[in-house]
């Protein structure tokens, strides 16, 4: 059996890191890279039941998910202090309790599907050609939500325009200042739990290659009324566990004897992996901060468009 070497681990973990957290698909370009390069990347690098390929994948997703906890650990601190506070007491009485409760919800329904469908997803449709058509399609539903969602509005306080309001004779009461993080997450729980269990059952299309998880999750969050910034924070947050899950739960996998030849460049290539998720993550939230989709769709409908008629030429 072939083994993943570590040039290869260092090339691709760079790649999973990267495009795990931009909306272009990590599984969509580890499979569509190895055919592109082809020869002996195509065969150390197979989808293949058997392939050490897989097992080295499921440590770069975990060094992802560990780069998400990392870069959002004040927010996780926050919400599982909140979901503690709420199971102890028995009650949601504040933002980061309905917001911990929300992620949990919203977690379901992928980590049924994921369950349910992966393999047989991966084994019927990881290939060159199904997944440049969903690349391509991945492309024109975030072109799509672009063109037709609103943002939701908050709902105005109506005041007279001969109203005014002396607050001079009023005690002033010292407010604590909350960070922009903060902020946007109490606006995330806000949502209804329809609304999140709807935008986590988004990451079921996600299983599919080609498809983007953070992609797709923004559109359902887009298509909610929320805007770009706080539709990728919701993203990223929905994202750490279930990658951290799937991945633990495959991990075993890595140290089959099979696979011993590929630890070594597994151990290399996630690391690898965790610092571009890193760096991926902290760019990203600064960017959606004031910009949209459209370059990432533009980009993935050319890529697909381009490998289909690569691969069927």
């Amino acid at each position: 059996m072939s083994a993943v070497t570590y040039f290869e681990a260092i090339v691709v973990g760079a790649l999973q890191g990267v495009s795990e957290l931009f909306p272009v698909s990590s599984l969509g370009h580890s499979i569509l890279l190895p055919a592109w390069i082809g020869g002996k990347w195509a065969d150390d690098l197979s989808m293949g039941k058997d392939s050490p390929y897989l097992a080295v994948l499921v440590a770069m997703h975990v060094a992802t998910a560990i780069a998400l906890v990392v870069f959002f650990w004040r927010d996780w601190v926050r919400i599982i202090r909140g979901l503690w506070t709420s199971i102890r007491d028995r009650e949601v009485a504040d933002s980061d309790q309905r917001l911990a409760w929300l992620l949990v919800l919203a977690t379901i329904p992928v980590g049924i599907g994921g369950l349910l469908l992966e393999s047989a997803l991966r084994n019927f449709l990881g290939k060159p050609v199904p997944t440049a058509i969903f690349l391509a399609l991945n492309g024109v539903v975030l072109l799509a939500v672009e063109r037709f969602s609103k943002v939701r509005k908050e709902p105005a306080v109506p005041v007279a325009a001969e109203q005014t309001i002396d607050f001079s004779a009023e005690v002033t009461m010292p407010m604590r200042a909350i960070s922009v993080e903060e902020a946007s997450d109490r606006r995330l729980s806000k949502l209804g739990v329809g609304e999140a269990v709807l935008i986590g059952a988004a990451q079921i299309l996600a299983l599919l290659p080609g498809i983007s998880r953070s992609g797709i999750t923004m559109v359902a969050g887009l298509r909610r009324g929320l805007d770009h910034e706080d539709a990728a924070r919701f993203a990223f947050l929905l994202a750490t566990p279930v990658i951290l899950a799937a991945g633990v739960l495959k991990m075993p996998s890595l140290f089959a004897p099979e696979n011993s030849a590929s630890l070594g460049p597994a151990l290399v290539g996630s690391l690898v992996a965790g610092i571009a998720a890193y760096i991926a993550v902290r760019f990203l939230t600064s960017y959606f901060e004031t910009r949209t989709l459209t370059p990432f769709a533009v980009y993935c409908v050319i890529a697909g468009i381009g490998s289909l008629v690569y691969f069927l030429a």
